[in-house]
């Protein structure tokens, strides 16, 4: 497998971003899901801090992923697929990019102005708050955090499917050619 995107598929660095990247956001809503149902007490910290921890990681994940991404090539759309379809898929990357860097910041920013603690990333790196303590702006910025993370649920279950209907309809190589070790194929022309 090839390090750098060609053409025809995503690249090994790509496929390492893309999956590792999906995976965090699993576990990450994992967490924050069962978190916000944990009653109030000290024994939760240890929760609190991995979710913030994980989010930062996932925000650094996308600076190097987009960072990646600026420097190698894009596989082409696939044939047949209208300008209108081609427009839509940048579209959402560009929605699934901006939500990546736009959840973890608003926590950053709720965390800051809580201002209930230090923000250790996975407890070794002390990281600045954003802003002073603000109960109207931790106020908002939670509200935004959740609004947000729903967003980026919704989005990211509508790539996911444009992605399978990709393979089982259209069978072309669009979800193929992010897997890790699948061979791409010849598509079948569309009516």
């Amino acid at each position: 497998m090839n390090l750098r995107s060609t053409a025809g598929r995503w690249g090994g660095i790509a496929q390492a971003f893309h999956w590792l990247v999906v995976l965090l956001i699993l576990v990450q809503a994992g967490i924050g899901l069962y978190m916000v149902e944990l009653p109030r007490r000290p024994s939760i910290i240890p929760i609190y801090d991995a979710h913030k921890s994980l989010g930062i990681t996932i925000l650094l994940l996308a600076i190097l992923r987009l960072a990646w991404r600026a420097f190698d090539a894009r596989p082409a759309m696939p044939a047949g697929m209208s300008r209108a379809q081609a427009i839509a898929a940048r579209a959402g990357h560009a929605l699934l990019y901006g939500l990546l860097f736009a959840v973890p910041l608003s926590g950053w920013l709720f965390d800051s102005a809580s201002s209930l603690r230090p923000l250790f990333w996975w407890g070794w790196l002390k990281l600045p708050h954003l802003v002073g303590a603000d109960k109207t702006l931790a106020s908002t910025a939670q509200v935004l955090h959740e609004g947000l993370f729903w967003t980026l649920a919704v989005v990211a279950a509508g790539h996911a499917i444009a992605a399978l209907v990709h393979h089982f309809v259209h069978h072309d190589d669009v979800l193929r050619r992010m897997l890790p070790g699948a061979a791409t194929r010849t598509p079948r022309s569309h009516p």
